[in-house]
C-alpha cells in the first residue's frame, strides 16, 4: 500500500478554511496512488483548549469531511479532532480514521499533555486501537502517546505500522526525530508520522514528518523547513511483508518480556 502523509499548515480554529485547503491534497495524494492519507492531529482547528468553541459531536463536520474524502477520492483518510460523545462534560482528541466503504474507527489520546493542560480541557482516551487496513495492520497514537514506549510495545506483535499525528512543538523538534526512529527500530513496524507546519496558539511547527520503514529506514523526511516548516506531501509504500520478513530475520521480538 502506498500512504501519503500529508504535512500541512492549520488555520486557527477555522475548519471550513481548513477543508476547503486540505481537500485538494487529499485528492492529489489519491491521484498519485496513496490507499491511506494522513493529516495531522487537531487538522481542523489546531491544538486549541477552547473547548467551548471547538468541540464536535462524534459525527461532525470534522468527523464528516474524512468521511466524506475517503468516499469520494475511494482511500482511507486520517487526522485527529475535538469529539464530545453526548453527555459528557469534556471532548477528547479523537484520531478518527475513516474508509472509503462507509468504516469509521476512532482513537481518544490515551495521554493528554499535562504540560500544555490539555488533561483539564480534554478527557483521555482508554482503548489501543489497531486497525486491517487492506491487509496492513495499523495502530494509532496521537503526538504525546510518543513517549510512551509501553503502549506501542503494547501492540507490537499485531501491528505492522504505526500512526502518528501531531502538533509537536519546534523547539523540541529533536526529541520528535528521535523518538519516531525509536519506536520503529525498537517494535519492528513501520511509523508514519504527521506533524503539523506554521504557526498557531503562539507556538511554532516544523513539521519534521517522516515514514520510517521496520529496520529503521527512512523512507521519506520532509525537507527542513526551518520551525515554521513547509507544507508536503510524503509517500512511500508500507508492505507487511516487509514486516514479516524483517521480524524473521531479526526475531528480538520473542526476546521481549510481555506486557
Amino acid at each position: 500500500m502506498k500512504v501519503a502523509a500529508i504535512q500541512h499548515d492549520i488555520v486557527w480554529e477555522d475548519p471550513e478554511a481548513n477543508f476547503t485547503r486540505l481537500a485538494p491534497m487529499i485528492a492529489d495524494a489519491a491521484a498519485g496512488g496513496a490507499g491511506l492519507v494522513v493529516l495531522a492531529e487537531m487538522y481542523s482547528t489546531g491544538f486549541s483548549m477552547d473547548t467551548a468553541r471547538i468541540a464536535e459531536p462524534v459525527d461532525g463536520p470534522s468527523t464528516r469531511f474524512l468521511a466524506d474524502q475517503a468516499a469520494a477520492q475511494g482511500v482511507w483518510v486520517c487526522g485527529s479532532l475535538p469529539a464530545r460523545a453526548a453527555g459528557d462534560d469534556r471532548p477528547t482528541n479523537c484520531l478518527v480514521l475513516a474508509g472509503p466503504q462507509g468504516e469509521l474507527h476512532r482513537y481518544a489520546k490515551i495521554h493528554p499533555f499535562g504540560y500544555a493542560g490539555e488533561d483539564e480541557w480534554f478527557a483521555s482516551g482508554d482503548r489501543l486501537v489497531t486497525v486491517d487496513v487492506d491487509g496492513l495492520r495499523v495502530s494509532l497514537f496521537v503526538c504525546y502517546d510518543l513517549r510512551f514506549a509501553d503502549d506501542f510495545w503494547a501492540l507490537a506483535h499485531d501491528t505492522d505500522c504505526y500512526v502518528v499525528v501531531a502538533n509537536w512543538p519546534a523547539p523540541r523538534r529533536a526529541h520528535w526525530q528521535t523518538l519516531l526512529r525509536a519506536r520503529a527500530i525498537e517494535n519492528q513496524a513501520y511509523v508514519v508520522a504527521v506533524n503539523r507546519v506554521g504557526t498557531g496558539g503562539k507556538l511554532s511547527y516544523a513539521g519534521d514528518s517522516a515514514i520510517i520503514g521496520p529496520f529503521g529506514e527512512e523512507l521519506a523526511v520532509a525537507v527542513d523547513g526551518g520551525d515554521v516548516g513547509a507544507e508536503q506531501t510524503l509517500t512511500s509504500d508500507v508492505d507487511a511483508a516487509h514486516v514479516t520478513d524483517i521480524r524473521a530475520r531479526y526475531p528480538f521480538l520473542q526476546d521481549r518480556a510481555a506486557p
